[in-house]
């Protein structure tokens, strides 16, 4: 009957719906783990997408030898230009931090090309020692770059990790051309 209803009964009922969230809480599969974070984002084989590149692009395609095993590729592709000038690379990964970095290479305009990887990025005063190379250094709102241009061809390696762990990808990269 309406207007008899209690305290006691809102209590029951409350009692019922919690012992419900609490049954479904255990029996539904979760993970809180640090593993389900890295589990999160699938990692990628590289290795052939690679050699099709090499193979495919009129430059030297760069990609990195020898990181650890915490870096994990996430990303892969190599998109071929019609008139065979503006093959653009892109090899994403985490970084040990879980942190993104990728290299990108391509002949196409120099400009154009670092804008649109690079999210916009502006170069920045000094210059990042990687090897016996320097690389210029460019910074934006959500990626930071580092950029070599040589020989027809623009390297950039860029991402939200920090210059020094670019420093690293960018140390790892080996030029090759199949």
């Amino acid at each position: 009957m309406r207007g008899r209803q209690t305290v006691r009964d809102m209590v029951l009922s409350l009692a019922v719906i919690g012992a419900l969230v609490g049954a479904i809480y255990i029996f539904i599969p979760h993970d809180d783990s640090a593993d389900a974070e890295n589990s999160a984002v699938k990692t990628v084989d590289y290795r052939v997408e690679l050699i099709t590149a090499r193979r495919a692009a009129p430059y030297a395609v760069a990609a990195p030898e020898g990181l650890p095993k915490t870096w994990r590729a996430t990303s892969v592709s190599y998109r071929a230009s019609d008139d065979g000038k503006g093959g653009a690379w892109h090899l994403g990964m985490l970084d040990p931090e879980q942190e993104y970095a990728s290299v990108e290479q391509s002949d196409a305009s120099a400009g154009k090309f670092i804008r649109e990887v690079t999210l916009g990025a502006a170069k920045v005063e000094g210059k990042q020692a990687v090897g016996s190379k320097k690389w210029d250094r460019y910074k934006g709102d959500r990626y930071r770059a580092l950029v070599r241009e040589e020989s027809g061809v623009t390297t950039v390696v860029t991402g939200t990790a920090p210059y020094g762990r670019l420093a690293d990808l960018a140390a790892a990269l080996v030029v090759k051309k199949s």
